[in-house]
């Protein structure tokens, strides 16, 4: 019988080698992509950084109008100044005209008003009457309530320093100075009595009388 070769002796630590070598190759590396993903991610990243200042940019613009928005709430509201005559001061044209008219249906007749009310009233004349030089002439000693002879109605008159007296329309002044709502400017047809005729021949007017304490009395709104 013949004798067979003896096969080679294999050595264990080069067949591990092998074996691992071999694993290696069929391993992808992780750090390398494949063409097509990079290509996507280039693609998808270049539209963040076009859509991204496009939001920025909207945020910004509505920020910006919401912020005005509050600047215009925290802005102080600007208010009319206030119309001074002597002493007193008047926000607005109907406050202006229902204090000359309570003033003319609450004083008495004949009576000469009273140092505060003789001041506003000659505010009132001199800022709101269009012949104001006119009207005060040589100067004027007091104001006073009367009936008119031709409207046959309550209307402010003036006493001047040489005795005459004519009347005077407080609506027609406080209508110049602050203009009044449509509802309550007078009509050319409309009886004049809430505010004088506005103009008249002089009368003649007597010193006027007195009230209490020689000072016409007390009236005060």
């Amino acid at each position: 019988m013949a004798e067979g070769t003896a096969p080679e002796p294999v050595d264990p630590s080069a067949a591990a080698v092998d074996m691992e070598l071999e694993k290696d190759d069929n391993v992808a590396d992780p750090n390398q992509k494949r063409p097509r993903e990079d290509a996507q991610q280039e693609e998808e990243a270049k539209e963040d950084d076009v859509v991204a200042p496009k939001k920025q940019k909207v945020e910004t613009e509505e920020k910006s109008v919401e912020e005005q928005r509050l600047e215009k709430i925290d802005e102080p509201k600007e208010s009319k100044e206030a119309v001074k005559l002597g002493p007193k001061s008047f926000e607005s044209s109907s406050d202006m005209f229902n204090y000359f008219y309570n003033f003319l249906h609450l004083w008495p007749h004949h009576v000469n008003v009273n140092k505060y009310e003789h001041l506003v009233l000659l505010e009132l004349l001199k800022k709101g009457h269009a012949e104001s030089d006119r009207k005060i002439g040589v100067g004027i000693r007091g104001f006073q309530v009367r009936n008119h002879p031709i409207y046959r109605s309550r209307c402010f008159f003036l006493i001047r320093e040489d005795n005459t007296a004519e009347d005077f329309s407080f609506r027609k002044c406080v209508d110049h100075i602050l203009p009044l709502p449509e509802e309550m400017q007078i009509k050319s047809n409309q009886n004049k009595a809430l505010g004088g005729s506005g103009g008249g021949r002089p009368h003649r007017g007597g010193k006027g009388g007195r009230g209490r304490g020689g000072k016409g009395g007390k009236w005060r709104q």
